[in-house]
């Protein structure tokens, strides 16, 4: 009996491990979802309401309280500073993207605050409020900021904009693209000497973090282009080994939704993200998850006729948590069969965690909202790409993932 049991254990990891590790064998879950509306909270559902009190504390290192407002109206937060930049300061990120308001972007918001992150890597769209019109629009604005507030308020989010924040609406005279979002969410750009907030970089315990816009221009000689050129040198992989990269819409994407919608900017970055040695890249826009293998088509032009991504040990892992539960609802269909660069993919809602332990390796969960329950569904570990191409940070590499253990990894 007992070797039986432990023959089906060893028969079940290696088919596991297998999975993660061979091109060949992705994986489109069947999961099926119980359907929780897709519309969005009322105004005048709690989550909405100006909270009394604030968050117990989740984090380390210097804490600031600040108040708004005066007299009667003064409310009180808190935040706290983060870490001194290092190689192998432990920090702890969430992802999430396309959250909307809605019953399920509040399962999402939820389960995130559980999960003990210390920052949002957000990978855009936001309220969802061009879904409205005329007064609405500002007031969905308002009731976003009211319903993220209980994390934004403590902690930071790194934002990216989407195409929903882009809100070209001649019909009320609208016409200025992401007027409410940059007016609402003004991002640290000129701190690297970004000509626009619209992309940036930040520096977050040992990464360096990118933020790209998709909605942008970034051909050769625009200003994201140029800026991103200079920016990619600027990065000290010995301080900060780790390389993250947000953008809204997904440059690899097997789902019917938005597919090749990033081809332009995979064509125009794509041989930079692989030369610079990106880590991970997350996307959002496409309302499901997937995960890729390391895989890169620099080879395809017009002319070559070398037009399928290839297995690629320097490129970067490809996520997209477009999944946070907004109004639209889920993007269900994924093209079929599943093409071999894709990992893993699932129509679902949820949110994702990346931890980082030390300079060679991390922690990625993704966590599906299981009819309003939190389900560790996809994780593995993340292998640091400068710290594994030469032999000293091959022996550290060794060294350091003999103390996690055995788990599927990149």
């Amino acid at each position: 009996m007992m070797q039986s049991l432990l023959f089906q254990l060893i028969l079940t990891s290696c088919v596991f491990l297998n999975s993660v590790n061979n091109v060949n064998a992705g994986i489109t879950s069947t999961f099926i979802r119980k359907e929780w509306p897709s519309v969005d909270i009322p105004l005048d559902n709690e989550v909405f309401a100006v909270p009394t009190g604030h968050n117990a504390p989740q984090q380390y290192d210097t804490k600031y309280y600040y108040k708004i407002g005066s007299g009667d109206s003064a409310r009180e937060f808190w935040f706290q500073t983060p870490p001194k930049i290092g190689p192998d300061v432990r920090y702890k990120f969430g992802v999430i993207g396309d959250l909307g308001q809605t019953y399920n972007s509040l399962s999402t918001l939820e389960h995130y605050m559980q999960s003990g992150a210390q920052t949002v890597l957000f990978v855009g769209d936001l309220a969802y409020a061009d879904r409205y019109q005329y007064n609405d629009v500002g007031i969905r604005w308002d009731s976003w900021g009211r319903f993220v507030e209980k994390s934004t308020a403590y902690q930071p989010w790194i934002w990216s904009a989407g195409n929903h924040e882009i809100e070209y609406m001649p019909y009320m005279d609208e016409v200025i693209p992401f007027k409410s979002y940059l007016h609402r969410y003004p991002t640290p750009h000129l701190a690297c000497k970004s000509s626009n907030p619209m992309w940036y970089a930040i520096r977050r315990g040992s990464a360096h973090i990118i933020v790209l816009s998709s909605y942008s221009p970034f051909v050769k000689y625009t200003p994201q282009w140029l800026w991103l050129r200079e920016e990619l040198k600027r990065v000290d992989r010995e301080k900060t080994p780790w390389l993250i990269v947000l953008m809204h819409v997904p440059l690899y994407n097997s789902n019917e939704a938005h597919f090749m919608e990033g081809e332009s900017m995979r064509a125009v970055f794509e041989e930079w993200l692989i030369h610079h040695k990106v880590d991970v890249i997350f996307a959002g826009h496409v309302h499901a998850y997937e995960r890729s293998h390391r895989i890169s088509n620099v080879r395809y032009n017009v002319s070559s006729g070398e037009r399928y991504p290839v297995p690629d040990k320097s490129a970067p892992v490809y996520i997209t948590v477009g999944d946070g539960g907004n109004q639209e609802g889920l993007a269900e269909r994924f093209r079929d069969p599943q093409p071999e660069y894709s990992a893993f993919r699932e129509a679902s809602y949820g949110h994702s965690t990346l931890e980082l332990r030390n300079r060679t390796h991390a922690f990625y969960h993704w966590n599906r909202n299981d009819d309003g329950k939190k389900v560790a569904t996809d994780s593995f570990v993340l292998h640091n790409q400068y710290w594994s191409n030469n032999l000293r940070r091959r022996k550290l590499k060794k060294h350091r993932l003999s103390a996690l253990g055995r788990i599927a990894s990149y």
